[in-house]
């Protein structure tokens, strides 16, 4: 039903998972326990890294698209890590989760 939190987008993990999720939850098939939690611990991390928005990512999820052209509108709209910042950002991610 998930995706793994250590699956990569871009070179990121999270991200596919994030997305799944959020994803599951437009059409309503996100388990309940999860809905209190949504765009909170991790997910927060997550847009705050690429400096966009929550609500707008959840927007632009519902609105079609692969992964990858949602996370592309996320480096046009916030901030494209660079190759160190991808490293740090995976290194805590995967010793956190």
């Amino acid at each position: 039903m998930f995706v793994s939190p250590y699956q990569k987008l871009g070179g990121l993990v999270w991200i596919p998972r994030m997305l799944g999720k959020i994803r599951l939850q437009t059409r309503g098939q996100l388990p309940a326990d999860y809905l209190p939690y949504m765009g909170l611990g991790f997910d927060r991390r997550c847009v705050r890294f690429l400096g966009v928005d929550y609500g707008a990512l959840v927007g632009r999820v519902a609105a079609g698209g692969t992964d990858e052209e949602i996370l592309e509108g996320c480096f046009a709209t916030g901030r494209r890590p660079t190759e160190s910042e991808i490293h740090v950002w995976n290194e805590y991610m995967i010793k956190r989760g």
